[in-house]
């Protein structure tokens, strides 16, 4: 079934769905695997984890720890899997973010003057001042990349870079998924501005743009490396409590 004006990770979790529904997967059905889930859906992983999280979201899958993705039951809200306009994941934002904010700060740095660049480390100096866990490290992070895009003195630039980071805000999938990188320990990346910092201040397009796509890559092996961790930890926990109740029994 084709749902052409909906996300792709939005199309796989609505085609998971129909299946749940049509019985394939039955409530308490285990789900196969992701890397062959993404082999079935011809996707990637990161597709896939976005649309079992949003399944998750959604009630129709849970976790169980360290055993996988298990089906809860079969009344899926297709609605809400395939209508939800803003919902979108944090792979595909960052994605989408590489794209335009490598191309935005490479013209950034051919207009570039002293003012801006000022401006730019004085923001970098109150993201270092912060703990790295705080709103305000977010605040300042959300800052840099806004006036680098107003740099540009192209306004319709400007306007679909802060139209991304405000997705960031207003998709539940991606806040889920950002929250949870949050409480595995990920959090911004303050090292890597100063390259692109830098090579701003080299008037350097094309060094600019590499920092910027070195810097936001990251960004998605930090959210890969999170969402990982969080099974694996669940995993852990299944483990020692395993342990603690074989322990108990033996001392019977």
């Amino acid at each position: 079934m084709e749902f052409p004006r909906h996300k792709l990770y939005q199309r796989i979790a609505a085609t998971i769905a129909d299946a749940i529904e049509a019985g394939r997967y039955q409530p308490g059905a285990r789900l196969p695997g992701e890397r062959d889930l993404a082999e079935e859906y011809k996707v990637s992983r990161p597709t896939i984890r976005e649309a079992m999280i949003a399944l998750e979201m959604r009630g129709l899958i849970e976790v169980r720890h360290g055993s996988g993705l298990y089906v809860t039951r079969r009344n899926a809200p297709l609605r809400d899997v395939r209508e939800l306009d803003t919902d979108v994941g944090a792979f595909e934002l960052t994605e989408a973010r590489i794209i335009v904010e490598g191309e935005a700060v490479a013209l950034a740095a051919m207009s570039m003057d002293d003012a801006k660049l000022a401006e730019l480390e004085s923001i970098l100096r109150d993201m270092a001042a912060e703990e790295p866990s705080e709103p305000g490290v977010m605040d300042a992070d959300r800052r840099f990349h806004l006036a680098i895009a107003s740099a540009t003195e192209n306004e319709a630039l400007r306007m679909l870079v802060e139209l991304l980071w405000d997705l960031r805000t207003r998709s539940p999938l991606c806040v889920t998924m950002f929250e949870r990188a949050k409480r595995s320990g990920v959090t911004p990346r303050i090292d890597e501005h100063r390259p692109i910092l830098e090579a701003l201040r080299n008037r350097d397009p094309a060094g600019a743009r590499a920092a910027m796509r070195s810097h936001l890559r990251g960004v998605i092996d930090d959210l890969l490396a999170a969402t990982e961790h969080e099974v694996m930890a669940r995993a852990r926990s299944e483990i020692d409590e395993r342990r603690s109740t074989v322990a108990r029994r033996i001392e019977i």
